[in-house]
C-alpha cells in the first residue's frame, strides 16, 4: 500500500454554492479544481474538512462508518467558519454516491477507503479579511488506504509540550487546515530533536490533544481523556472508543487532568496510552519525552487493552461483530 492518503480515485463529487443556492452535484476529475487566484480560501483560510472511512465486509458489501457524526461535525465547522450552510442530506448523498461509484476499489481489511469531504470559500474578494465568503465549493475525495503510521502497531514516541498550543482555543472544535498547519512546526522540531512521532499539547500542564489525534490514557480498567470543550477536536473515533470501552465494562472518565497526574499514572507497570482518530484508529504510545527525559508508559510496548479496544472497533467496522449502535451505513 502506498503512503497513507497519496493515492486518489480519478473522480470526485462536488457542488457549488453561489447566489444563495447550491448547484446540482456532479462527478469531476479529482486532479484539479477551478479556483480564482483571489479566492477567499487562499487568503483567509475559509476551509474545513472531514475524515471518515468505508469498509469492505467478507461478503463484498461496503459500509460507511459513522457518516452522520462526521456530517454533523462538518456542518458545525462550516458554521464556525461562516461558510455557507448545506443540508446534511445533500452531503450524505454525495458521500454515498462517490463511494458507490468506487465500491469495487474499496480495499479488503485491514485496508479501507478513506473519505475526505472538504468545504472551501471561493469568492474572489481579497478585501474580505473581516467578512465571510458568499460562494463556496463542497467536494468529496476518495483515497484507498492502509495504516496511517508507517510503523503499524509499534508504540509511538510522544513529546509533552507544556508551553504551546495546537491552535487558538476558539478554533479547537473546527476541523480546519490552519489548525494542522499551526502544529506542523513544533512537530517537525520534535522529530528532529527528539525523534518524536507526535506532540501532545499540554498548555499550562493541561493534557489536551496531539497535532493530529485525540489522546487517551488507560489505567487498569479506567480510560481517562480530556472532557469535551471548545479547545480541541471532538473526535468521532474517540467517541466510538469510549462507547466500546463502556460496553466492555470499563470506566470512562472524561475530565481535565494534568501532566503531573499523567506521569504518575504512566509509571504504573500496566498503564497504557494511545492516540485515536479516523486515520490513526487507536495507535499505542510507548514513550513520553518530558523535560529532555524519556519516560516509558507502563512496559513501553503496545498494551493488551489498547489492542482489545482497537480490535473491537475494527470488528464492528469490518462486519465481524454486531453493530449495536447503528454506526454502519450500507452502500
Amino acid at each position: 500500500m502506498a503512503a497513507f492518503g497519496t493515492v486518489f480515485m480519478p473522480q470526485m463529487i462536488q457542488a457549488r454554492f453561489s447566489d444563495d443556492c447550491w448547484s446540482d452535484t456532479q462527478l469531476v476529475p479529482s486532479d484539479k479544481i477551478e479556483l480564482h487566484a483571489g479566492a477567499h480560501v487562499l487568503h483567509y483560510s475559509s476551509t474545513c474538512f472531514e475524515g471518515l472511512k468505508a469498509f469492505r465486509h467478507e461478503d463484498g458489501s461496503v459500509y460507511i462508518f459513522r457518516m452522520d457524526a462526521n456530517i454533523a461535525r462538518m456542518k458545525q465547522s462550516s458554521k464556525l467558519l461562516n461558510l455557507p450552510d448545506f443540508e446534511a442530506g445533500m452531503l450524505e448523498q454525495m458521500i454515498k454516491g462517490i463511494v458507490k461509484e468506487y465500491a469495487d476499489e474499496t480495499p479488503a481489511p485491514p485496508g479501507s477507503m478513506y473519505i475526505r469531504p472538504t468545504h472551501i470559500g471561493t469568492e474572489a474578494a481579497i478585501g474580505k479579511a473581516a467578512a465571510p465568503t458568499m460562494s463556496s465549493l463542497l467536494y468529496v475525495l476518495l483515497s484507498p488506504v492502509g495504516d496511517y503510521f508507517a510503523g503499524g502497531s509499534t508504540a509511538l514516541r510522544v513529546l509533552l509540550e507544556e508551553n504551546g498550543m495546537r491552535c487558538a482555543p476558539h478554533m479547537g472544535m473546527v476541523k480546519s487546515g490552519g489548525n494542522y498547519a499551526s502544529a506542523l512546526g513544533p512537530i517537525l522540531d520534535a522529530r528532529g530533536q527528539y525523534q518524536a512521532d507526535q506532540i501532545l499539547f499540554c498548555p499550562g500542564g493541561d493534557v489536551q490533544e496531539t497535532g493530529a489525534a485525540n489522546f487517551i490514557l488507560i489505567d487498569g480498567d479506567e480510560i481517562i481523556t480530556k472532557a469535551l470543550d471548545s479547545t480541541f477536536l471532538h473526535g468521532v473515533t474517540r467517541n466510538s472508543i469510549l462507547t466500546i470501552a463502556k460496553d466492555l465494562g470499563m470506566t470512562v472518565s472524561e475530565r481535565n487532568f494534568t501532566v503531573t497526574e499523567l506521569l504518575e499514572r504512566a509509571a504504573k507497570p500496566t498503564t497504557e496510552a494511545a492516540l485515536s482518530g479516523t486515520a490513526a484508529v487507536l495507535t499505542p504510545v510507548g514513550t513520553f519525552i518530558h523535560n529532555d527525559k524519556e519516560i516509558k508508559i507502563g512496559s513501553g510496548e503496545p498494551g493488551p487493552k489498547t489492542a482489545r479496544l482497537r480490535q473491537a472497533l475494527n470488528d464492528i467496522q469490518w462486519g465481524k461483530s454486531e453493530d449495536k449502535h447503528g454506526w454502519l451505513t450500507k452502500i
